[in-house]
């Protein structure tokens, strides 16, 4: 690239030189001829009034006084001859011109004929009266060599030269300069490509403003991959974990079962169908996440009373809060139709997950509210937990992110806030993370979900802080499945 485009500067510097040497050729070759035509013109009237009808003039003093014009006015030629009324010139003219270049009819007619030939010999032809000429029309004939600009354009040409010169080292500074963050950036996007996502396109001071963008685009590219290769490992390493304890867990006691190693079967065969559905809502979680990436996810949207589905997700999960020895309830107004536009199945599965992962963290309690107004609704879940660190808010809805702020050591997978997250922008809402709650600092977490309204969309909308004091309700039992689920971040 370097070679082609020095190449492509040079060349059209050269073009550039050519055409205008050419073209000032052109313009001082007609300049020249127009100006010494003016001239000869002038000199030539000049000359025949000066011998026109001159008396007492005899053949020696006329070849005198021609011979000193001749030589004063630096001429190649000055000549009297005589035109026939038949237009012929019987002697010959100097310098080689004919009697057509001199136009004999005009002459005849008494007008003056200015020319030159093809190598730049400028003459001029006017009729002079002669005394005692009385057998044809003596005309006078005055010619020059007028200078070839060719000796002008050599040097012009020289100096053309020696600007290809420097426009080839300028020419290669700048495509060294062009191309050398080009083949930067190429090398390393073929590194990056190859595995080595640690490569970075080098920015030098004084960069050009695109060149900069493309090394700060292609560095972003790179650090985002290497984020998501270690999010990746983070990944396996998380899954792995939650694959292995619930396999040990039934292989442990399936084991037992068979050996007769187990005084209660019933409670062995009990732990083992928990861990087993366990490690159904895992892979369940998986799948639904390769589906979201697939655009495979099916939406069924239509008008949904949210304040329905979210009391049959809390109450579902009031027998699974009484074991962890949480207190799971409703904050005042939630049980108020709100009619919101969403899948009814998977919001029930968005309020589920943010149930499941609040009850990871909360100590002593687990609020779930829902607020609605004509623009939309807001749902929100609070925990009394330990709360998130302000540099994680952004990143509890990313894929498999743990966080060690687990009480009592229910840790999930990381896959709960992100299917959250997945679900919520197909229904068209959003979601984020509040910690602490509210203006007055109030410990724990707050995730929170924007829903659009029955109808259009919603602008964004604001909750105040969620109330201090819980009201709780007793609900409806949702399906076995839900009740033993595992916490999800």
């Amino acid at each position: 690239m370097r070679k082609r485009l020095t190449i492509a500067i040079i060349a059209l510097v050269v073009v550039t030189v050519a055409v205008t040497s050419i073209g000032s050729y052109v313009l001082i070759r007609r300049a020249t001829i127009s100006t010494a035509q003016r001239e000869l013109s002038g000199e030539a009237r000049a000359i025949s009034d000066t011998f026109s009808d001159r008396t007492g003039l005899t053949k020696v003093s006329f070849r005198r006084e021609l011979a000193v014009v001749s030589s004063a006015g630096n001429f190649a030629s000055v000549q009297f001859v005589l035109l026939s009324p038949d237009g012929t010139i019987a002697q010959p003219l100097d310098g080689g011109l004919t009697t057509d270049e001199v136009d004999p009819q005009a002459l005849l007619a008494g007008e003056q004929v200015t020319g030159h030939t093809s190598g730049l010999l400028i003459y001029s032809a006017v009729p002079t009266p002669l005394q005692a000429t009385t057998d044809g029309t003596p005309v006078l004939v005055v010619s020059r060599q007028a200078h070839s600009p060719v000796d002008g354009i050599r040097y012009f040409g020289l100096i053309g030269l020696v600007g290809i010169v420097v426009a080839a080292l300028v020419a290669a500074a700048l495509a060294r300069r062009f191309t050398r963050p080009v083949v930067a950036a190429v090398d390393t996007t073929r590194r990056i490509a190859s595995g080595d996502l640690d490569a970075r396109v080098e920015v030098r001071p004084r960069e050009d403003p695109e060149f900069a963008q493309l090394a700060d685009s292609i560095n972003t590219m790179g650090s985002n991959l290497a984020r998501a290769r270690d999010q990746e490992r983070q990944f396996l390493l998380s899954v792995s974990h939650e694959l292995r304890t619930p396999l040990t867990s039934i292989r442990g006691y399936a084991d037992a079962v068979l050996d007769g190693a187990t005084d209660d079967p019933h409670a062995a065969a009990a732990i083992i169908s928990s861990e087993a559905r366990r490690l159904e809502r895992l892979v369940q979680d998986l799948l639904d996440l390769a589906r979201l990436d697939a655009d495979r996810f099916t939406l069924d949207l239509r008008t949904v009373d949210a304040a329905a589905v979210v009391r049959q997700v809390v109450g579902g999960f009031q027998p699974r809060a009484a074991e962890l020895g949480i207190e799971l309830g409703l904050a005042p107004g939630t049980d108020t139709e709100c009619p919101v536009r969403a899948d009814s199945d998977r919001l029930g599965q968005v309020v589920a997950n943010l149930v499941e992962n609040a009850s990871s963290f909360a100590a002593r309690r687990v609020m779930v509210g829902l607020a609605g107004s004509p623009e939309g609704a807001v749902l929100w879940v609070d925990d009394d937990g330990p709360g998130i660190p302000a540099d994680q808010l952004t990143r509890v809805f990313d894929r498999h992110v743990t966080t060690d702020r687990e009480v009592g050591g229910r840790k999930g997978s990381g896959l709960g806030l992100s299917i959250v997250a997945e679900l919520a922008t197909a229904m068209g809402a959003t979601v984020r993370a509040e910690s602490p709650i509210g203006a007055d600092g109030t410990p724990g977490t707050r995730l929170v979900v924007e829903l659009g309204p029955a109808t259009g969309t919603s602008p964004g909308l604001s909750i105040a802080p969620g109330p201090t004091t819980a009201t709780y309700h007793q609900l409806t039992t949702l399906s076995k499945p839900l009740l033993e689920g595992d916490s999800q971040l």
